[in-house]
């Protein structure tokens, strides 16, 4: 996993192809899932039945932060320009959140206090399942 995914992480669960990983950003709740198949850069890398295996999983990291926190709306990115290895941000939206409309790109990130965190990985891991 590259370097900068590992650094600003915690791993939540494995699933058939992703790693599940919480982005340690507080404003946000922040899932990414990192396909485990070696060199991969963009979605159109993937064989045909990875790429279904990968939206699916997408939906249902989404469900998972629908259910927990209940968010307006969920954003879906795949950007490569920091981080060139294949990985998917699923992030839930609240309209009072502080980009809101805006993409959360960009800002400083403010870490989970570390109750806040072992909170949000329980309850993560809870509604990832298995």
């Amino acid at each position: 996993m590259d370097r900068r995914l590992a650094a600003d992480t915690v791993e939540l669960a494995r699933w058939p192809l992703s790693l599940v990983l919480l982005m340690n950003e507080r404003r946000w709740p922040w899932l990414i899932l990192v396909p485990r198949r070696p060199g991969l850069r963009d979605i159109d890398d993937l064989p045909p039945a990875d790429r279904t295996v990968l939206i699916e999983e997408t939906a249902r990291a989404s469900r998972a932060l629908k259910d927990t926190v209940r968010p307006a709306e969920i954003n879906v990115a795949a950007l490569g320009n920091l981080v060139p290895q294949l990985h998917l941000h699923v992030i839930a939206r609240f309209t009072d959140d502080p980009a809101w409309p805006r993409p959360v790109w960009g800002t400083p990130p403010e870490p989970y206090a570390p109750d806040e965190l072992r909170e949000r990985v329980g309850a993560f891991r809870r509604a990832l399942g298995p």
